[in-house]
């Protein structure tokens, strides 16, 4: 099969039937054969009887439907494991994301052969108090992985099928899909500038809080990949420094007051000194921060993943 289309949903009951149709007409034009993958993410409104409808239709749509609303990295990490398409495209329900951009990124993996190919709104139609925190957001990412994309939480992604079959997206990681991909070895990572449609039915599920999440979610994988197998490379590094800092100046406020009752010379008590406790602090938390380095090895010396690596080829 040559793509499989996965289009997470919630609560999009009136743009389903227009949005396959449009899927269905450029797949046509273009002989692709594909599948589309709806995964309903628990909505309440009528969205999984158009699904069971829209499949009794058109053979090559396809349905998932969760208990509750799990979130949209839930919804890509089932449709990355039931996807057979040798190229996979991910795009949002509300027709904001246009089909016919599916040909351009389906050529960029097959004939460019690029792992990931992220789409990029580069005229976008929402109000600056969702486009400016999305262009901070998105300059924090790319000074944080490494990775040069203008828009990382663009819906319009597509992949090597080997690429979703390497990656555990969960949490609010969809954001960060291409940094999972080159930490799983596809670095090979563009992306292509897509047309981005205002909104046509219903509201936007995303509020503000999506940005504070992001940032911490940036955080968040920013050391799994970086410290994930090696903890104690972050934690006992930092916590030698601070206790090697704190050492020093304990040392010098007891060199100093020594010097002093040696040489008959008036000084303070060193528990009346502020510096005393600095050091004090210092060396304390150093010994923390070593110890939770110590901890986190322990735990992931025994994590099920400890050695799970992406093999490429085997001969």
């Amino acid at each position: 099969m040559d793509i499989s289309v996965l289009i997470p949903l919630f609560n999009e009951e009136e743009s389903l039937p227009e949005l396959c149709s449009w899927i269905k007409k450029v797949m046509l034009e273009n002989n692709y054969s594909y599948e589309v993958l709806l995964l309903d993410d628990g909505s309440k409104d009528n969205s999984w009887s158009v699904i069971e409808n829209l499949s009794l239709e058109n053979k090559s749509v396809k349905g998932v439907k969760f208990r509750r609303n799990y979130g949209k990295s839930a919804a890509l990490n089932i449709g990355f494991q039931r996807a057979i398409g040798n190229v996979v495209i991910t795009m949002d329900a509300d027709l904001q994301d246009s089909p016919d951009e599916i040909p351009a990124l389906y050529d960029k993996i097959i004939k460019d052969n690029y792992d990931l190919v992220s789409g990029w709104k580069q005229k976008r139609y929402d109000p600056i108090s969702k486009t400016l925190p999305t262009k901070l957001f998105n300059w924090a990412a790319r000074k944080a992985s490494g990775i040069y994309l203008h828009d990382f939480n663009c819906g319009l992604k597509s992949y090597k099928n080997t690429v979703v079959k390497s990656i555990e997206v969960h949490g609010e990681m969809h954001r960060y899909i291409p940094v999972l991909a080159k930490w799983a070895g596809f670095a090979n990572i563009t992306e292509q500038v897509v047309e981005h449609q205002s909104r046509k039915y219903g509201e936007t599920k995303f509020g503000l809080e999506r940005f504070v999440n992001g940032f911490l979610d940036l955080m968040t994988i920013t050391f799994v990949t970086r410290f994930g197998k090696k903890p104690m490379h972050l934690f006992g590094v930092v916590g030698t420094i601070m206790f090697i800092i704190g050492f020093i100046l304990f040392g010098s406020i007891v060199g100093s007051k020594l010097y002093a009752l040696l040489n008959s010379i008036s000084a303070k008590n060193i528990a009346e000194m502020s510096s005393f406790y600095i050091a004090l602090t210092s060396m304390i938390i150093g010994v923390q921060l070593f110890l939770a380095g110590f901890v986190s090895e322990l735990i992931s010396r025994n994590s099920n993943d400890r050695n799970n690596y992406h093999i490429e080829k085997e001969i």
